[in-house]
């Protein structure tokens, strides 16, 4: 066999072992994501909340309490989380949000929300259906260049 050959089957074995590997690592996540999601949703409880802002800002940014920042892994410190700021009561409290429901979120409403410690789970409107921001979202250039010649936007 010629060295070029010797070579390739190194390369292969090595890529095989890593994707055997992230395989494994992955069941591993995906079954601890599934454990805290079990546990979020048995602690949930309903709360009323006046959303006064909502922002996505890095971890340290965020104006969460000290036990929440030392708590979070090193490697998540610095991604940025969606933070809702709310008045619970007499209270100003920052909440992290779920990024599904995040951009559903109405500002300066009153909503109904599940709440697991300062996580946000679910919203609800009180009067009716949420109405959003009514702010258009930003164009992407793909979208800007169908739009100048005239095609159909794909989103």
């Amino acid at each position: 066999m010629s060295r070029v050959t010797i070579v390739l089957l190194i390369i292969m074995l090595i890529l095989v072992a890593v994707l055997v590997a992230l395989y494994f690592i992955g069941k591993r996540l995906q079954a601890r994501q599934e454990q805290s999601d079990e546990q979020i949703q048995s602690m949930k409880q309903p709360m009323t909340l006046l959303i006064i802002d909502k922002k996505r800002l890095k971890l340290k940014e965020s104006g969460l309490p000290d036990q929440v920042i030392q708590q979070t892994p090193w490697y998540a410190k610095r991604s940025k989380v969606p933070v809702v700021k709310a008045k619970v009561g007499p209270q100003f409290i920052n909440f992290i949000c779920d990024e599904k429901i995040f951009d559903s979120i109405p500002v300066k409403k009153q909503v109904k929300a599940m709440v697991s410690g300062i996580y946000i789970v679910e919203v609800k409107g009180i009067r009716g259906r949420l109405d959003t921001d009514s702010t258009p979202r930003k164009k992407s250039w793909v979208e800007k260049l169908q739009e100048k010649a005239g095609a159909k936007p794909v989103k």
